[in-house]
């Protein structure tokens, strides 16, 4: 299947990368591909790329786009979550690696696709896992969906994810008229949550009602922030010194945890005024990766406009760069 997601901030990611040919790097979202791609024609001959995807379609896709038998032989495809990094690294003997680059940002592949229940704007299953599961697949039933969610959550633990996760200012309205619903019906589509929403929140602009709630939900799903902070620690420990660590957020929670990760182990690190650091977990850093980063760029950097204009879904990412000394 051809792909329709576009990599975000392709040109910006190689720039800071800089991958050559026999270099190692690690694409921790693989989606559809494109900034892998771009990292194994800069690393042949010799280098290697090591691409993970909790999503089994996105492994299964790209590998069968790829014709170029030199390209396949520095590949290797990891169905896995990237918050299993050190684990990963580990089973496939992946060492010497000189850069990473991860994009917490969904596959449009995933959102154009109804049964995946991620969009507002399609009709399908309130589901809005990664790892493409299916709820008729017996072994996945026991996994929680978006679904689940909306109609088994207490008021409170729906009122709660909506505020923190979706950063929703009618969260509270928003979660009466979904427990009111539920109460006649069990909630089971995507169609069905837009309309419970737009009952409570009326259209602004171009911005769905919806967009904050669906962020939540998918937030919530997947455990995306825990998945995050998991994540960081592991990716400074497995990067040789001097690697580069590129990572792409789309939204504030996503930015915040990574922004203040960086500081609170970067080597020009500064205490707050209250003569602390930032209060971030560095908990899986070793004492000797503390304050062995450099950040690169001071300000987050964000796609031109040119990129946003043939991309729209680009308009909300931000680029942050460290180096491992």
């Amino acid at each position: 299947m051809e792909t329709l997601h576009k990599p975000v901030l392709l040109n910006e990611v190689l720039e800071h990368l800089n991958p050559r040919a026999g270099q190692n790097f690690i694409d921790c979202t693989l989606g559809g591909g494109g900034h892998t791609t771009a990292i194994l024609n800069k690393v042949i001959t010799g280098g290697k790329v090591l691409a993970i995807d909790l999503d089994k379609e996105a492994i299964k896709n790209y590998e069968s786009r790829i014709k170029n038998q030199e390209l396949r032989k520095n590949l290797v495809l990891v169905n896995d979550n990237f918050a299993n990094l050190e684990k990963i690294v580990a089973e496939h003997n992946f060492s010497s690696v000189d850069g990473i680059i991860v994009d917490f940002g969904f596959s449009s592949d995933q959102i154009e696709n109804s049964e995946r229940g991620f969009s507002f704007l399609r009709d399908g299953p309130l589901d809005m896992r990664y790892n493409g599961c299916r709820t008729s697949d017996v072994r996945c039933r026991k996994e929680l969906t978006a679904e689940d969610i909306i109609n088994k959550w207490s008021e409170k633990e729906l009122e709660t994810i909506f505020m923190e996760y979706g950063e929703e200012w009618m969260a509270g309205k928003i979660t009466s008229r979904i427990i009111e619903e539920r109460k006649r019906k069990l909630i089971k589509t995507t169609a069905q949550l837009v309309e419970i929403i737009e009952k409570v929140k009326y259209r602004r602009g171009k911005i769905s009602p919806a967009t904050k709630v669906f962020q939540a939900l998918r937030i919530a799903v997947n455990n995306e922030l825990g998945n995050i902070k998991n994540f960081l620690p592991q990716a400074v420990k497995v990067l040789s010194p001097g690697g580069i660590l590129a990572v792409i957020s789309f939204h504030s929670l996503e930015d915040r945890i990574v922004k203040y990760f960086f500081k609170s182990i970067a080597l020009n690190r500064h205490t707050c005024r209250a003569g602390r650091t930032p209060s971030v977990a560095t908990d899986g850093v070793p004492a000797e990766g503390k304050g062995m980063i450099k950040i690169i760029n001071k300000k987050v950097i964000k796609p031109e406009y040119r990129e946003i204009r043939e991309n729209s879904r680009a308009r909300s990412a931000k680029l942050r760069v460290i180096e491992k000394i």
